[in-house]
């Protein structure tokens, strides 16, 4: 058995986790911080460095390191997950053109309509699984973005987040040695083998002469996060403090990883919960693309079955939002709450703070709140936003089985869940079903099972689970709260689809009954 090292790139920061595989003990764990760019002027825009992202690891690989009073050279895999789409260009020798544009950029969102459109006016077949929105969040849409506003730019390929650490620590220079995960290319770049590989050439060029030829330009390896991209190079061997030669698997999404990191199984479904959710599912290799979805890839999460990923688009961001405005803490505003029944606050919210990423894909909604009186709190608003949050969780879950699936579990991962309970028991209320959490975080655990099973310390992943991931603690429904949220799910259900897609429903009847679940009679 080995020592093994997984970075997990988030938003603001990498965190670096030490795992022993005989004992699956953590030995040791750092974060360390990098700055996001935004724009005073264009609220889309949402800009990481490379370099920055870089220097964070090494700082926190030898933090690690240092708390777990080791050697670094007695690591024996390295494995890394990063957000996405997170997309750099590239020159000929993977050199960065500029910054990210970050999975929360939505500069791209004008060409994102575009590649819709014309995807559904072709017929094109990698849209469907795409969920039938091609999304502002996604790789080709930011990559024309780019190639709009840099004319000139000396471009050879571009890059997901995940793929681009893995070639940078193998030394990698020469984009068709470039190692592509299926897990990103699939959910963001329209790939997939049913279709030989990337969309037509001809139908992206149509879309915009600047993609001419662009997939002559996304080249490289691909491969699944079982499967070997290289080894540490000396020169980040030296940086980082571990050993020269150590192997490294592809890389995928921080929340694919982190699925795996709860024990996650087919029929499954996992609320990976932090500033957004991804919301993923391991689902019968034979599942079928629904509207809505954002993406269903085979190999994704696991090889043999069909990945599935869906999601908010903002959730931690939307309860500090509520605190911030209050001038309190999410926690502080929490206090209190579990004793809180269905709807008790009457107010109904969408949370559609920063746009829907599932089921509707559209980054021009904002967030609704109804049935205000002026009695009404920031921890009121906050209770609302938890059940708005898992109501939401409802209708996307329910998306996902048509396609399908079938869940035996949910499971609430993440950074929030092992601290709000408050959210873990409206979840388990709303949904009508147990909720299983984690005892502990497992982010970062995804990334040390894959360095586990790329060194060879494991057969299946099953088995490195078993010894890796936290256990699991159930939050059960309350009984005396489900049917009640039947009912207010109902409401939320017409309200989402009339303010969001124009359905027909009696927005005369939402007030008043709101206003009878702030009486105790919902």
């Amino acid at each position: 058995m080995s020592i093994v090292a997984g970075a997990d790139f988030g938003t603001l920061s990498t965190l670096v986790t030490l795992m022993d595989t005989d004992s699956g003990a953590v030995l040791g764990s750092a974060v360390a911080p990098y700055p996001l760019h935004r724009s005073e002027v264009d609220p889309h825009v949402a800009r990481q460095s490379h370099d920055d992202q870089m220097r964070a690891l090494c700082t926190a690989i030898r933090d690690a390191v240092a708390e777990a009073g080791i050697d670094g050279h007695d690591i024996a895999a390295f494995a890394a997950d990063t957000t996405g789409s997170s997309v750099i260009p590239l020159d000929d020798r993977l050199q960065p053109l500029a910054d990210y544009y970050l999975w929360c950029d939505h500069t791209a969102h004008g060409e994102a309509a575009e590649i819709t459109q014309r995807a559904r006016d072709e017929g094109i077949e990698a849209l469907e699984w795409c969920g039938g929105v091609y999304s502002t969040e996604w790789g080709y849409a930011k990559l024309l973005h780019f190639l709009r506003h840099n004319p000139g730019a000396p471009l050879a390929t571009a890059a997901e987040n995940c793929d681009m650490i893995a070639a940078t620590l193998c030394g990698i220079t020469d984009p068709a040695e470039m190692p592509r995960s299926v897990c990103a290319m699939g959910h963001k770049w329209m790939w997939g083998e049913a279709w030989g590989g990337l969309p037509p050439q001809e139908f992206l060029t149509r879309v915009d002469p600047a993609l001419a030829g662009i997939n002559d330009k996304i080249t490289g390896r691909w491969g699944h996060s079982l499967q070997q991209a290289g080894v540490l190079s000396p020169d980040w061997a030296e940086r980082t403090g571990m050993r020269a030669g150590i192997p490294l698997p592809f890389g995928a999404f921080d929340a694919h990883w982190d699925a795996i990191g709860t024990r996650c199984a087919p029929g499954d479904v996992v609320n990976v919960v932090g500033t957004s959710t991804c919301i993923i599912a391991i689902a019968d290799a034979d599942a079928r693309p629904v509207p809505g979805i954002c993406g269903m890839v085979p190999g994704s999460v696991v090889p043999g079955f069909m990945g599935i990923e869906a999601g908010q688009s903002a959730t931690g961001d939307v309860f500090d939002a509520i605190a911030r405005r209050a001038g309190s803490d999410v926690a502080t505003l929490c206090e209190g709450l579990m004793g809180y029944g269905p709807c008790a606050t009457g107010l109904l919210r969408v949370p559609w703070d920063n746009g829907d990423r599932t089921v509707l894909v559209r980054p021009d909604l904002g967030g609704v709140t109804l049935g205000w009186d002026l009695h009404h709190t920031a921890a009121d608003e906050m209770h609302a936003a938890i059940e708005g949050m898992a109501m939401h969780v409802g209708l996307i879950i329910e998306r996902m089985q048509a396609g399908g699936a079938r869940f035996d579990r949910i499971i609430n991962a993440g950074g929030i869940p092992q601290k709000n309970d408050v959210l873990n028991q409206v979840y388990a209320d709303v949904l009508g079903r147990p909720v299983h959490v984690p005892e502990r975080s497992p982010v970062g655990v995804g990334a040390c099972i894959f360095a586990a099973m790329i060194a060879g310390d494991f057969e299946t992943i099953a088995e490195a689970q078993e010894r890796m991931a936290p256990p699991l603690r159930v939050f059960t429904p309350r009984a005396s709260h489900v049917a009640a949220y039947e009912r207010l799910t109902a409401l939320f259900r017409d309200t989402y689809f009339a303010f969001g897609e124009g359905r027909s429903c009696d927005m005369g009847a939402i007030l008043p009954t709101l206003r009878r679940f702030r009486m105790g009679r919902g």
